[in-house]
């Protein structure tokens, strides 16, 4: 009887706050009338008109008919959004389709949408919609576009409702909302050469035979079309089926992509930023490795890495390789500064493996700062920086570029160590710089037998990518 008791008193809690609801949302028509109705009652009762009072009455009745009516219907209608594409990159636009439902039994009135959208992406939209009838839907869309990367929330959907005779105005606020991830835009590279990949795998990569002795080697269950010379008898009297040597194992190209984001290496801020431009430089040679079938890995000043990410990172020309893709662009599209005052986390990280090429995307440098990006460069991997002055970015484009603050001298350090670096003026398209590394690669190829790029085993031939 309690419970019951309980339920009851929140019921009558509900319904006296649907009652205020309801009158709250009276509009200026329906409070004059409401008004004009208990005066003219009043009138009535003084001067003892019946007539009067049957018209002060219609008065006062009509505009919380329509708050009543209105507040028993304004739960039966439904909404939706649906984003189209969820995922842009930045400067590009996306298309918002808005849905309403009406699921009563009686035509709504007049119905104002309004969608919250953050001030990045455009106006707040909004539509007036006709009379609904019952079981009818209506769909309004409207476009968002923004030119900085994130996520944006966007929702939740708000309904303004009124009655035909606009007595009264109610506003239902939807709890769902979607979210719209703007990522960094994408280049794409034209292709340069590539020594080092692995011949065999694939179109032209090498496969590497497995060092492994007649005890050591690894079988697999015999398949359809192996070779009977490759049955290992002893492996198969063990497991009492056919068994083969696993004599070939593939060896995937591998490629890091380093992106610098130390606050103290950037100035700037906006679309047009250094940090910006390197964001969208380290988007675009990802995407570029994986098309070419690469296993890519992106990497931060802090040695963090994208998130589900294997030790090897993201595997290219697969099935998964447009996931991978979209979960980099994801991370990218929230990257943003660190506090981090140097590149030791990083250096820490590649320090001990084989990362084939690596590609970083570097800020301002000091000499401490370029002493440990030398020594990321592996001796069987070639490397490439693409190193942004911030300074220069920031400066008027009336004035005559040049290195400052020692970006001379910090390209230096790392050219004698054998790193490919490329200064990267403010504006520059990345497609030039591209290519400009390419070429300044091949100058020092020519003197130090090295590649553009490595897969940990150099000097196996030449591809495209």
């Amino acid at each position: 009887m309690a419970d019951a008791g309980t339920a009851r008193a929140e019921a009558d809690r509900g319904d006296r706050s649907g009652v205020r609801t309801a009158l709250a949302g009276l509009t200026t028509r329906g409070r004059s009338f409401l008004a004009a109705g208990v005066a003219a009652a009043l009138c009535a009762y003084v001067l003892g008109q019946s007539d009067l009072l049957r018209v002060g009455l219609l008065l006062a009745a009509l505009p919380l008919l329509c708050a009543a009516v209105l507040h028993r219907t304004r739960h039966r209608v439904a909404g939706s959004r649906r984003l189209s594409p969820a995922r842009v990159p930045a400067g590009s636009e996306a298309r918002v389709h808005l849905r309403t439902e009406n699921v009563s039994r009686l035509p709504t009135g007049l119905l104002m949408l309004q969608d919250r959208v953050p001030y990045v992406l455009g106006p707040r939209p909004r539509f007036v919609l006709d009379r609904v009838e019952p079981g009818g839907r209506r769909e309004v869309s409207y476009r968002v576009r923004s030119d900085l990367r994130g996520r944006y929330p966007l929702g939740p959907l708000q309904l303004r409702l009124t009655d035909p005779f606009g007595m009264c105005e109610l506003t239902r606020s939807f709890s769902a909302f979607d979210t719209l991830t703007v990522v960094p835009r994408v280049t794409p590279l034209p292709p340069v050469r590539l020594s080092g990949e692995a011949k065999g795998y694939g179109d032209g990569r090498q496969r590497s035979l497995a060092l492994a002795g007649e005890d050591d080697v690894i079988p697999r269950g015999y398949r359809h079309g192996d070779d009977l010379r490759r049955v290992h008898w002893r492996s198969t009297a063990r497991y009492g089926e056919l068994m083969v040597r696993r004599e070939e194992q593939p060896q995937r190209a591998r490629c890091t992509v380093l992106l610098d984001t130390r606050y103290i290496a950037f100035r700037g801020a906006g679309p047009e930023s250094a940090f910006e431009w390197a964001v969208s430089g380290a988007a675009s040679v990802l995407v570029h490795m994986l098309e070419r079938g690469f296993s890519v890995r992106l990497l931060t000043d802090t040695g963090t890495s994208v998130p589900g990410e294997g030790s090897e990172g993201f595997a290219g020309a697969s099935q998964e390789s447009a996931d991978a893709a979209g979960l980099m662009m994801d991370t990218l599209a929230v990257i943003d500064h660190s506090d981090g005052a140097g590149l030791s986390r990083a250096y820490d990280t590649l320090r001990g493996g084989n990362e084939g090429l690596l590609v970083a995307f570097l800020g301002d440098l000091d000499e401490e700062q370029a002493a440990v990006v030398a020594k990321m460069r592996q001796r069987g991997g070639a490397a490439v920086a693409f190193v942004l002055d911030s300074d220069a970015w920031v400066r008027e484009r009336t004035d005559v570029p040049g290195p400052v603050h020692g970006t001379g001298e910090r390209l230096r350090m790392l050219r004698e160590s054998g790193w490919t670096a490329v200064e990267v003026p403010r504006g520059a398209s990345l497609e030039e710089v591209w290519r400009r590394a390419d070429r300044e690669r091949t100058g020092l190829g020519a003197a130090s037998g090295t590649g553009f790029g490595t897969a940990g085993a150099a000097g196996h031939g030449e591809g495209r990518s």
